[in-house]
């Protein structure tokens, strides 16, 4: 369900294999250590740089229909007989990388052949060789280039050579033998963010993983110890074996089979019909509760005569796009008949902390920012209002937040920021460009679009004016 107040929709803008070692057996653990590592900078502090979103139909097949036919055989002699190479005669086989275009993400999906896939990590390379039911040869071995990464766009992700190998004594021999899977993925690119961590990274790796139950290794480009540490409950869920750091690894390991890379469905969110699974976010969100033991499944419902008021925790930010009136909207809640608390969680929080403090709320809201990815932990079916700060910044509010939000099965609201909501009036002028002409902002690019309104603004809510979206909110409870 979604209620929108004054809203302007807008869209935005090879190296050889390894030497051979020793063979040994991989051990299972069950808890991932924790890694500390000096955190990245803080949202604020990052530059405001936004990812194009990923495509309209990120499992649209890549390959063009062959429109060659086949002629029906002519008769011929003994002196015409067509001699047919092995390599004409191998059997047609789906490629096992599959490589989406300039923004999806590229996925493969590798059988382990004879002795297993191969992973030499240090030098970014996963070797596959023939399967048996190939008889042992591949006449046509293919390689490719794989970012493992959601966003096939960023920088700074080392690239995985994935190689076919043309027969199995082409593979080197195994230092360490896993009796599980391997996924292979990166942990860099723009987490740091806690929108990000999720969007890009948690929610594709749980799309990857969770078909495994457990039984899969992680092995892991880019790691970031802060995040495997941050997220380790999550991550120990996903797979009861140690995190291979791919980087450092200088090991010859085997694995029965392997996945590379992780894939985005859209931002934020999960479409089941592009899940061969049919995964989805509400099962992702009770996912998280099992992992956390968070109690609540569904918000209280609002009855009359009850003395029990629904609580309403308001996201507090410290840095651009503070509601610099908060403590007003916290008494405007209570008039309006909530329990309403502040959520103010510091970066080093621990996740299953503060997921349990959002659990208990019935309500959230908060200006448009990283901290509302902690509707992830809201009860399914409670009310999410997003505020979207002055500049037209609906379509934003509505790609990262709204539309996943009624994926998680919750009850949504954006409310739009008025001209006179936003200090840019106070530290710009009426007169300048951002304050009276946004859509020319939103002409000139998005770095400006990034500067003005998500960088150099807060907000000052106009309770009179926010005060029906309460009101509803309080509706919605009832239903």
């Amino acid at each position: 369900m979604r209620i929108w107040l004054q809203i302007a929709a807008i869209r935005r803008p090879s190296p050889p294999p390894a030497p051979a070692v020793a063979e040994k057996t991989v051990q299972q653990q069950q808890q991932l250590p924790v890694i500390k590592e000096e955190a990245p900078l803080p949202e604020h502090e990052q530059v405001q740089e936004k990812p194009p979103p990923v495509d309209e139909e990120p499992h649209r097949e890549t390959e063009e229909p062959n429109s060659e036919t086949e002629e029906d055989p002519k008769p011929t002699d003994d002196a015409t007989k067509i001699v047919t190479t092995a390599e004409e005669s191998a059997p047609a086989k789906k490629p096992a990388c599959d490589i989406q275009g300039p923004w999806a993400s590229d996925v493969c999906d590798l059988a382990g052949g004879s002795g297993g896939v191969r992973i030499h990590g240090s030098t970014h390379t996963v070797l596959v060789p023939p399967t048996i039911e190939s008889g042992g040869s591949n006449p046509n071995p293919q390689e490719w280039r794989v970012l493992p990464y959601s966003r096939k766009h960023m920088s700074g992700i080392k690239e995985i050579t994935v190689r076919e190998l043309p027969s199995a004594t082409d593979a080197p021999r195994c230092a360490v033998t896993s009796q599980v899977p391997a996924l292979v993925f990166a942990m860099g690119g723009l987490t740091g963010n806690y929108w990000h961590d999720f969007s890009d990274v948690m929610i594709p790796l749980y799309l990857q993983a969770s078909r495994f139950d457990g039984e899969v290794q992680l092995v892991v480009t880019n790691i970031q110890p802060w995040y495997a540490g941050k997220y380790r409950h999550i991550i120990a869920r996903l797979s009861r074996y140690d995190v291979v750091d791919m980087d450092k690894d200088d090991q010859v390991r085997c694995f029965p089979s392997a996945v590379v890379g992780i894939r985005m469905h859209k931002e934020f969110s999960i479409d089941p019909t592009k899940e061969p699974t049919g995964h989805s976010m509400p099962e992702f969100t009770k996912f998280l509760r099992n992992v956390f033991a968070l109690p609540r499944a569904a918000p209280m419902r609002v009855t009359a005569g009850s003395d029990k008021k629904p609580r309403m925790m308001i996201i507090s930010r410290r840095h651009p796009r503070k509601l610099v009136n908060v403590a007003e909207v916290v008494a405007l809640a209570k008039r309006s008949g909530f329990e309403g608390v502040i959520g103010d969680p510091p970066f080093n929080v621990d996740v299953g902390d503060f997921a349990r403090e959002v659990n208990a709320a019935d309500v959230l809201m908060g200006v448009h920012g990283a901290g509302l990815t902690n509707s992830l932990f809201l009860p399914t079916g409670a009310v999410f209002i997003q505020v979207n700060p002055f500049g037209k910044m609906e379509h934003i509010g509505e790609v990262d937040f709204g539309t996943p939000a009624v994926d998680m099965g919750l009850k949504y609201m954006a409310y739009s920021c008025g001209m006179e909501e936003s200090t840019l009036v106070d530290t710009l002028g009426r007169d300048h460009p951002a304050v009276k002409d946004p859509e020319s902002v939103h002409r000139s690019g998005w770095s400006k679009v990034a500067e003005y309104y998500l960088g150099k603004q807060d907000v000052k809510l106009d309770l009179q004016r926010f005060e029906p979206v309460l009101i509803k909110a309080m509706a919605m409870l009832r239903e």
